[in-house]
Formats: structure tokens, sequence, C-alpha cells
């Protein structure tokens, strides 16, 4: 599937830059455009591989390309205001050849989870390719600022978007880790399992074609029901034998044959499938009541066979309860056989009900401390009248 992605800032300019380093080291063709909108200067400046014509700073007049300070009805006043500069870089894409827009966010800072959404709904008015988002949630020990920003900004993005791929940090963050390596960890897990998964179909020169081919039809199918997706994505490695061969804990054997064993194999990617639905999935959630879903199974063709990848295809059509799964194999060579799943449509999303609530109780202490501050103010200033001569 080819993409074009905008990076809205801080979080999703990090995001697409280590999207453009993902599709060299794999050539997997990606993405077909990257561009990147910031308010503040300093953030793109310190990306490496998006186009410096392609960096968008925004809000010069309003914040001096010193950003919004989580401020994210000032990152969507500023992103409505400066549209047309957006726009100007968005021109310069050949959208003929993209498949969709991803429009790439996180949703607690100011410019991102507040100019996104904003982005998203110009997108929609003026093209008829699908404009998806992929919002990343803010961990729950980031700050209440955040939390509240993130449902404000989850609410407007799901609605503005074709459909909004979710990643949440809570999930994912280890305890004792530094923030810029959580956050490097964190962009690595994304680009892995949002790359599979947009990757498959797409072959160059001298690939393998696959059995069931997954193209970018299949994904948009899937995504086409709107609403909130999530990922699972599991793998394990196949090592290489000395006579140059693959081989792999999948074999089942001693490792000395050359030929594979299709039961075992099959089980094995059955196996995979069920560690990527009950596993750690990008947005933790009940699988069960999912509208649609695409399971999509990568590595050497050898350990890909349509037996696995069809039992795989039925479980998760028992699991999710939908009758609209989709499956296909993506043959890559690399020393590992992953399954990626995307569920489309969840609705049974624990951490979103817990984060409205938790956004509520933040708006409303937020209410009582400017209420507070307003009486303490006025106090105060009474006090000073009552001590000092007034001026004029």
């Amino acid at each position: 599937m080819k993409l074009a992605m905008i990076g809205f800032g801080q979080a999703g300019g990090k995001i697409v830059d280590r999207f453009l380093e993902y599709d060299d080291q794999t050539n997997s063709g990606i993405v077909r455009a990257a561009i990147a909108v910031n308010s503040a200067k300093a953030d793109l400046i310190g990306l490496d591989r998006i186009p410096e014509e392609n960096r968008v700073l925004i809000g010069q007049a309003r914040v001096k390309g010193h950003g919004v300070g989580a401020d994210n009805e000032l990152g969507a006043e500023i992103a409505e205001e400066d549209i047309d500069e957006v726009q100007n870089a968005i021109d310069a894409i050949p959208t003929h050849e993209v498949d969709a827009f991803l429009v790439v966010s996180g949703m607690g800072g100011g410019t991102g989870s507040g100019g996104a959404p904003v982005l998203a709904k110009h997108l929609k008015r003026i093209y008829t390719i699908p404009v998806y988002g992929l919002g990343v949630l803010p961990g729950t020990d980031e700050g209440g600022i955040y939390t509240l920003n993130a449902a404000r900004s989850f609410q407007t993005f799901v609605r503005e978007v074709d459909n909004l791929l979710v990643f949440d940090n809570d999930s994912w963050r280890q305890t004792g880790e530094s923030v810029e390596g959580g956050y490097d960890q964190i962009n690595e897990e994304i680009v892995r399992r949002f790359g599979v998964l947009f990757g498959a179909g797409e072959v160059g020169d001298g690939q393998e074609v696959a059995e069931s081919v997954v193209d970018s039809s299949e994904i948009i199918n899937t995504l086409s029901g709107g609403g909130v997706s999530t990922v699972g994505y599991a793998s394990e490695e196949v090592e290489l034998n000395t006579s140059g061969g693959l081989l792999s804990r999948f074999t089942g054997g001693d490792g000395g044959g050359d030929g594979l064993d299709a039961a075992n194999t099959t089980n094995r990617i059955t196996s995979l499938v069920r560690k990527a639905a009950l596993g750690r999935l990008t947005l933790p959630c009940e699988i069960e009541g999912t509208e649609r879903a695409l399971l999509v199974l990568s590595g050497p063709s050898e350990y890909l066979n349509r037996k696995g990848i069809e039992r795989g295809r039925k479980w998760l059509e028992e699991e999710t309860g939908s009758m609209e799964v989709r499956g296909g194999d993506f043959p890559r060579n690399e020393p590992e056989v992953s399954a990626a799943i995307l569920l489309s449509g969840v609705t049974n999303v624990p951490r979103i009900k817990r984060l409205q609530q938790v956004a509520i109780e933040a708006q409303d202490n937020m209410d009582d401390i400017q209420e507070e501050s307003e009486e303490n103010l006025e106090e105060l200033v009474e006090d000073d009248e009552d001590e000092l001569e007034p001026l004029f």
C-alpha cells in the first residue's frame, strides 16, 4: 500500500521519519511522500529523513516558532489559519500514485492533537482517496493536561478520518526506562507493526509474489467501516543453517533436511496468529465484536503455507465473531516469520473509557483551580487597595 504520510507535531514527525528509515531498510515502498508539520522550529530541524522542503512550520505569527505549549485549542486554531501552507506541500504529492493519506500524530501534545483533526477534515473535503489517522495516546503518568488533550483530540480525530489506528503508550512504556529511550522503542514498535501491515502486496523487482496476495484494496476494505482500529503482531526467528538453506523452529525436525514438515508449519502459523491476536495489541481491547479483520503472514515463502493461513483466518473469525476476515501472505527474505493482524471497528476498549473519565476529572479539577485562583487574586487585589493609595 502506497501512502502519503503527514506527521503533525513532534511525535508525528518522528514516527514518519522512522517510517522512511524502515522503507530504506526493507525496500518496502510504503511511503510515497512524507511531510512534517509543526509549530516548533526545533522539532522540524531535528528530523533526519523528511526532505527539508517538506517540513512545514505553522503558526509563526502567533507562536514565533516556539510551539503551542500543550495548548491543543491553539494548535487547532493555527492549523486552520495556516492550512494553505500545509496544502502547498501536499500539492507536490503525486496523489494519483497514492492509495491513501495517513495523518500521524501524538494525541497528548498541543500542535498534533489540535491540528491533525483539522488537517484530516481538510483532506477529506478535497481528495477522494481514504484519509486515515494514526494516533498515539500518552501514558497516564504524563500528566492530566496531556490526558485531557488526548480525550478531546480522540473524539474529534476519530470523527474526521476514515479510520483511526491507535497506539497506546501506556501499554508499551517499560518501568525504569528513560523518556528518550522509551519513545525510541515505542516508535520502533509502531513502525514494525504498521510497516508489515501496509507493506503487504508491494512487490519490487526480483521479489516473490504472494500465493494469496494482500493488496491495498484488502486493507482499504478492512478499514472501510470507520471507527477505531488496533494491530496485533507476533514473530518467530528463522535461523540460517550451514548449507545456506533456511531452517527454523517451524520445521519441527532436527534441522538436517531440506524439506519442511507441512503439518508442523501449519500448527506454528496458527500459534503465531493466536499470539498476535491475544497478545499485546497497539490498543488493548476485547477482540470479540470486531467488525472486520485482516491477517498478514510474512516471512520466507517456504514457511508460509495456504492451509496454515486459512486455519488462522478461520480461528480469527470464531474469536472476533466477524464475517469479514481477510488473510494472505507477504513473502519476505528476512530471518523471521511474523503475523500482523488488523482489527478494525473495535468497540470494547477499556483504555478509551478510562481516558475519557480521567479527562472529565481533569477538566473539573482545572475549573476548580481556575475559580479558586480568581477568588484568591480578587482577595489579593482588595487587600492591596486597602493599604495603598491609588496612582490616579
